[in-house]
């Protein structure tokens, strides 16, 4: 029987479960996971919910069956997929789920692996910059692609990206210079930035900023630097939790804060990532967008835990750690940090959740 890997809220353990295969509803498409990729909620989320669960999001590999409703796919399609945050079937698993409007085709020159590092960071990066900031995106009359071409004519539109060196930053900048905003400053830490503006002749502010850390100092960071008359943050946190002083951290009167959450395109905002997940498939055929760096943990399944323990430990740099599904072994039960059987049980009723994104809407509202 196909496994599943149920990360613990510990995050020090994971259960490989025998789990049968999924079977679609409506508009949902089974995949037969061949790499999953990973991300910094998917040991968030544990902690957050305080119970079991199985957490992955970034999906690549084949289409097993498809639900009545879905007319774009068949089996054996080569597909990426966002699978729909906190819903069963997530993507550490041989067969995962996801909605059909957050899945796209792979062309046979993309590997499974560089799939594996796009869904979650990209339809990240594009809610970000063209739903909530409502930037122009590429095909949008407004977008100054010509200023990518060094038309001296088109008006400028700068972008600051905190964090640039993280996927969901990464992708931020891919997509805006496709879409020909310029420039693009990256911030990899607290850098020089001001120093920067000036270079640019940009002055001391920028009315767009897009923080995609938004926790450990950024926020104050941003704050500093965003046009105090009318600038626009977007973070992909909420400052209230990830502040330095959430209770009492406040962006200027003037500037307009949006917090942006990926799952939104499952429930609030379908059409978007309809369109996105269509035109990102379309970007990585014709080689206009390359998927991440990223590093493969092995054992598969079995490597799970070690990888969330990296990236909650922040031992990653500017890369994806991704799992290749065909190296998860047979054996069931609890497994440990080193991919090895682990005495480490799910009984945690009785420890208390502390950690901010126990208030984050992860999942819809009833």
């Amino acid at each position: 029987m196909p496994k599943e890997a149920i990360v613990q809220p510990s995050i020090e353990a994971v259960e490989i479960i025998d789990s049968p295969i999924p079977v679609p509803t409506d508009k949902q498409v089974v995949i037969k996971v061949v790499v999953s990729g990973s991300n910094p909620k998917d040991w968030k989320i544990p902690l957050w919910k305080d119970l079991p669960h199985n957490p992955g999001d970034d999906i690549a590999g084949t289409v097993y069956s498809v639900g009545k409703g879905v007319y774009e796919f068949k089996p054996g399609d080569r597909v990426a997929a966002l699978h729909e945050t906190g819903a069963p079937n997530g993507s550490y698993a041989e067969y995962a789920v996801a909605p059909d409007w957050t899945t796209f085709r792979l062309p046979e020159h993309v590997s499974f692996e560089e799939a594996a590092t796009v869904p979650v960071a990209a339809l990240t990066s594009a809610l970000a910059l063209f739903g909530d900031m409502k930037l122009p995106a590429q095909w949008d009359q407004r977008a100054p692609i010509a200023s990518a071409a060094g038309d001296p004519d088109m008006p400028k539109q700068p972008l600051l990206i905190y964090g640039a060196t993280s996927a969901v930053g990464a992708f931020a900048a891919k997509l805006a210079r496709l879409s020909g905003l310029s420039p693009i400053i990256g911030v990899a830490g607290r850098g020089a930035v001001q120093q920067v503006l000036g270079q640019e002749g940009l002055g001391t502010h920028l009315s767009h900023i897009f923080d995609a850390i938004s926790s450990d100092g950024s926020f104050e960071v941003v704050a500093r630097l965003v046009d105090p008359n009318g600038g626009i943050v977007n973070g992909v946190l909420p400052p209230l939790l990830f502040a330095r002083d959430g209770k009492n951290f406040k962006f200027p009167e003037g500037v307009t804060f949006i917090n942006t959450a990926v799952p939104f395109v499952h429930w609030h905002h379908q059409d978007f990532g309809y369109v996105w997940s269509r035109f990102l498939g379309r970007l990585l055929a014709e080689g206009r967008l390359k998927g991440h760096p990223y590093e493969v943990i092995p054992g598969g399944l079995h490597g799970v835990v070690a990888g969330l323990q990296n990236l909650k430990n922040g031992k990653n740099s500017a890369c994806k750690y991704i799992f290749r599904m065909e190296e998860t072994k047979n054996f069931l039960g609890m497994v440990g940090i080193d991919g090895q059987p682990s005495g480490v049980g799910a009984d945690l009723a009785d420890r208390k959740n502390t950690h901010p994104l126990r208030n984050f809407p992860f999942l819809p509202e009833d």
